[in-house]
């Protein structure tokens, strides 16, 4: 496991590689969606309320994503495995990578310190960004709360109807 610090990545900077195994046991790089605009988001569990909350959202927005060039692509300490249960078990589309050494998050800024019921505490800090087709941050969101999350993005990204 890496340090608890995290870093804070921002919007213009060039997004940090990341190549992981997805739910198929296949090795995905964030550089091989260059040319397309991601949606890139992390969080802490499979099959958890708020995750599946979250990813619920984010299939039901697709379509929409999709349509306007977005990928969408999670990421979370679980195995290809259990990725591929809670993929199965809510209809998700689009891919779940597996971190579980949480190396990517910390490059990232995902995983550190945060307050969890007015305690802090360690753990992956829910996130999610933007990154463009050239593979640099246009937009950032720390610490994202899971319900409604999906429609807040649509929003803030001028996604069509």
């Amino acid at each position: 496991m890496t340090s608890t610090e995290s870093v804070r990545l921002t919007a213009g900077e060039k997004a940090p590689e990341l190549c992981l195994q997805n739910h198929e046991d296949k090795k995905i790089c964030l550089s091989d969606f260059l040319g397309s605009k991601v949606v890139l988001y992390f969080y802490p569990k499979d099959l958890t309320p708020g995750c599946t909350t979250q990813a619920s959202e984010l299939t039901q927005i697709l379509p929409r994503l999709s349509k306007a060039g977005y990928k969408v692509v999670g990421v979370s300490p679980d195995s290809p495995e259990r990725h591929r249960e809670f993929i199965k078990r809510i209809g998700i589309g689009f891919d779940l990578l597996s971190d579980p050494e949480k190396e990517a998050m910390a490059r990232w800024g995902t995983f550190g310190k945060k307050m969890m019921y007015g305690r802090e505490t360690v753990g992956v800090i829910r996130s999610t960004f933007l990154v463009d087709e050239n593979g640099v941050i246009a937009k950032t969101w720390y610490a994202t709360k899971a319900a409604g999350h999906a429609d807040r993005l649509a929003r803030e990204i001028g996604l069509p109807e």
